[in-house]
């Protein structure tokens, strides 16, 4: 059976949750040895058995990216001519799954990652190319054969953003982690060439600089931690320019406040992603909109407890009291995620942090408790088996409907 897989981002182009969630899928589908899996990426040729690389079009350079997107979209429809099965990832490619399955009467299965309706601060990023991407992906999600959630919170925003989807055709998969890639190696060295003291306690972020990921609402936060903990902030790709003069102006009023604040704004290889992971003592995730947070798990299979919004998925990762802190948060119903009363959030947000960091034995039980979890709940070869069931499924009713 020959799937193809459509995705924005693949190595070695990978900038968020989605690329590193196509990247172990694709390896977990190819390792069963029954499938032709194909993968057709944005961007340049790659050098990889069966993927193949697609640029923009010369004729929309300079175009809104929205745009510039639907070009490529065009071209990775075409590719996927004589497949099975077509499955698609995120809104970028999205649109070029709905044309293959239109083209020629493919399956088109889709993973939702997130959604353009709970992301509405992207209009500040694409202008009138977020109307573009909000009716590429409602039409993609209503003509799919098969949507995958990736946490059953994700299956409910789902169901109420596109509520004429038929709920029986949205299925949960989680994202998963690779327990061997991700393990707590310490290395001071490394450590301290970041400008990190691996003799005092930290708390490190890891994430983009998007409204999403909830980055100014820790900033403030971290100013009520204790004076020995440091803040490590593995944050870069602003999505605009107004998000990252926030986040500056606030990291320059908390480092008149206090020492200790690291930031790392460019994109850290993953073994020094784990060594930084491994030197520090809680993981925060003060997302307001997380489909689930693979970044949780990525900190759990290093061995870290985790503080993070009990919001979207990420209750169905970290366990309250076993493996982190759920910080409560009431958030406004207009799709922005941002809390009813930001300073208590802030104020919820410290006090579990300042909790985290107050006991270092319950935070290594904590760690080992969550690296137990990731390794036994989220591996990739589960998600693997998942999903082709996901995609047996499709073809099980195409065939009965023909």
């Amino acid at each position: 059976m020959r799937i193809d897989i459509l995705t924005k981002e693949y190595p070695p182009t990978i900038y968020g949750g989605a690329g590193v969630h196509v990247t172990e899928l694709v390896r977990a589908l190819r390792q069963r040895g029954d499938l032709d899996v194909r993968v057709h990426a944005f961007g340049e040729p790659r050098d990889e058995d069966g993927t193949t690389g697609h640029r923009d079009l010369a004729e929309l350079s300079g175009a809104n990216p929205a745009l510039t997107t639907l070009g490529v979209d065009l071209t990775l429809a075409a590719a996927c001519e004589g497949a099975d099965l077509v499955h698609s990832h995120t809104w970028y490619a999205n649109f070029g799954g709905h044309l293959a399955s239109l083209m020629g009467g493919i399956p088109h299965v889709l993973t939702a990652h997130s959604l353009e309706p709970m992301r509405p601060w992207k209009a500040e990023q694409l202008g009138g190319g977020y109307r573009v991407s909000s009716w590429v992906e409602r039409t993609a999600y209503e003509g799919a054969d098969a949507v995958v959630a990736v946490s059953a919170g994700m299956r409910e925003d789902i169901l109420r953003s596109y509520p004429s989807v038929d709920p029986e055709k949205v299925k949960v998969v989680h994202n998963g982690i690779d327990s061997q890639l991700w393990q707590r190696e310490p290395d001071e060295d490394t450590v301290r060439r970041h400008g990190v003291d691996p003799d005092r306690p930290s708390v490190i972020f890891v994430g983009r600089i998007t409204r999403q990921k909830g980055l100014p609402y820790l900033l403030r936060a971290a100013a009520e931690l204790p004076p020995d903990v440091q803040l490590v902030l593995l944050a870069g790709a602003p999505d605009t320019p107004e998000i990252q003069a926030e986040v500056e102006q606030l990291m320059e009023g908390l480092r008149r406040q206090r020492d200790g604040v690291v930031w790392v704004p460019e994109m850290l290889p993953r073994t020094e992603v784990v060594a930084l992971l491994s030197s520090a003592t809680v993981f925060v995730c003060p997302s307001v909109y997380e489909p689930l947070g693979i970044v949780n798990l990525e900190a759990m299979a290093c061995e870290l407890p985790v503080v993070a919004t009990a919001t979207g998925g990420i209750p169905e990762v970290v366990v309250q009291g076993e493996t982190g802190w759920l910080v409560p948060i009431d958030q406004v119903q207009d799709g922005t995620g941002t809390p009813v009363d930001p300073d208590r959030f802030v104020a919820d947000l410290a006090a579990a942090l300042t909790d985290a960091v107050s006991d270092d034995a319950r935070a290594e039980r904590m760690g080992l408790a969550g690296r137990r979890r990731a390794v036994e709940s989220f591996s990739w070869n589960s998600i693997g088996d998942q999903t082709n069931e996901v995609y047996l499924d499709v073809l099980r009713r195409r065939n009965q409907s023909s």
